[in-house]
Formats: structure tokens, sequence, C-alpha cells
């Protein structure tokens, strides 16, 4: 094994190219082969900079594939540099497997750091910074949505995430009945002509989404609960978590039984919730 061979794991722009850093450029030059999650974008940066380095694809749809020859690269001596679209390889990203796979062979791993958008929207949002989570990207489904939005209620911490344009209002709309009364935020195109950061209560950000269509990636943002917030969840939203699990296949008790132990709401609760019954009352 080459002394010389080692993974560069790059961090390009989320979106204004001059973010870029003088070591990830010197690093995209020097390599001898670029491993890129989408060609096409990063051919773009490399002709910005006047960058001739071989380009390969590694995304997820061949990371099994490719991973065992990437590796060998490495291994017989060569650098190879890492990107993904935007931001830093390995963030809810094929490139977090390559990664693995080099640690596990005991070859160098190099990360040159560089933009990211889970920091830039946190502190663009105004949100809490003493304590975040970030969830990457939250499920597709409905019903498996709002559970893990359920489950992460209780934390004491901002809540960042990852979305698509074109779901970004039906996940809003289910924060805002997760979440009830909480400063919410929607980071859109950070970095780039049409920046765009709402802020405001989660139910009325919801509002003022609902109706737009929105283009460029997304990340929403959601507060910790506030010391005044109880139940952690509002009464509809523990019903509707109970009823997904029902339409599910999922007995009433079970499904009551489940949306207690992952949301720490006690199961009387939940109960006279799902039955339509004022918890505030117990």
């Amino acid at each position: 094994m080459s002394e010389s061979g080692r993974l560069i794991v790059c961090a390009t722009p989320i979106g204004n190219l001059g973010d870029i850093t003088p070591r990830v450029l010197d690093a995209l030059r020097i390599a001898d082969v670029i491993e890129a999650e989408d060609t096409r974008v990063t051919r773009h940066l490399l002709t910005h900079f006047d960058i001739h380095t071989l380009l390969e694809p590694y995304h997820a749809k061949n990371l099994q594939q490719r991973t065992p020859a990437v590796v060998d690269r490495v291994s017989s001596g060569q650098v190879v540099a890492l990107v993904s679209d935007a931001g830093m390889p390995g963030i809810s990203d094929p490139g977090a497997h390559l990664v693995d796979a080099c640690l596990e062979a005991g070859l160098p791993v190099e990360v040159l750091p560089g933009a990211s958008a889970i920091v830039t929207a946190l502190v663009a949002s105004g949100l809490p910074t003493y304590a975040f989570f970030f969830g990457g990207f939250l499920p597709r489904k409905q019903g498996p949505r709002r559970r893990r939005l359920a489950e992460l209620a209780p934390l004491d911490a901002t809540l960042v995430f990852y979305e698509s344009p074109r779901r970004t209002a039906t996940t809003l709309a289910d924060m805002a009945e997760v979440f009830v009364g909480r400063r919410a935020v929607m980071a859109r195109e950070l970095t780039k002509i049409y920046e765009e950061v709402a802020r405001g209560d989660v139910g009325e950000l919801a509002l003022s989404v609902a109706a737009r269509e929105l283009k460029g990636e997304v990340v929403l943002l959601v507060g910790p609960p506030t010391q005044q917030e109880a139940p952690a969840l509002a009464p509809e939203a523990l019903r509707g978590l109970v009823e997904d699990l029902i339409a599910e296949g999922m007995s009433r008790k079970d499904a009551v039984k489940h949306v207690a132990e992952k949301t720490g709401v006690p199961r009387n609760d939940v109960y006279r919730a799902a039955l339509g019954e004022d918890v505030s009352a117990s």
C-alpha cells in the first residue's frame, strides 16, 4: 500500500461558487480522480475553475458496485477526491458509504471543511443554537413522517431537516399539527440569488407556504418546546398518530400503547385524545 494514497472528502458550495475553499480547489486539481454524486453538477463546478481532473460517478444507485474499485484506487496509491452535489459529502449522502469502506480498509481519509446548509440555515434561523438535532430527510409517507416528528417533539433542541420543495408544504402541515405554537423556519436557496429565510409560528408558516410552488433545496427548522407546552403534543396530533397506525392494521389498544411509548405521553392521555376527549382536563 502506497503512503500517498488517500481519500479526500471535499465540501463544495451549496449555491454560490465563491464559497469554495482554496484547499478544496487544490485537492480537486491534484487528485487522480474525482468521485461525484452527479457528474453534470460537478462538471459545471470544474469548468468554472478550469479543473480537468478525471471525473467518475459515485451515487446511491452504483455505490455497491463502485466502492471496491474506488477503495482499490486508494490502496494502490492514488488520490481520490469525493464530492456531493453540494455541501459536505457523507451528510444524508451516499459518500458516507465510501468513507466507511476506506476506514474499514485502513486507508487515510482527509476531510476538507466548507459550506454547510445545516449550519447556515441554523444560524440564519434565529432559533436557539445551544443544541440542535439534524434529522436528515423525513419519511415520504405521512403516517411514518408524523410518528417521527412526534418522537422528536420532546427534545430540548432545535430540529433541522432537509426536505424536497415538492413535499415542503405537506411536511410543514404535519409539523403545525405536531409542534403547535412553536417557532419554525423555512430556509430555501441558501447563498443563491433568490435566497429565502421565512420565519414564524409553525402554523402560520405552513399556511403561507401551502399555496406556493417552491423551487430549490429546502431546510426546515423547528424550535425546541417551551416550558408552557403540556402535553408535548396537541390532542389532534396524538389522535392523528393513533389513526395512522390503525389504518395500517394495528388494533386501537396497540396503537395507543405504541404512541405513548414513542412520545412519552401517558397512555391514558393518548387514549382520551384518540377518542376526542379533552386531555387537559385530566
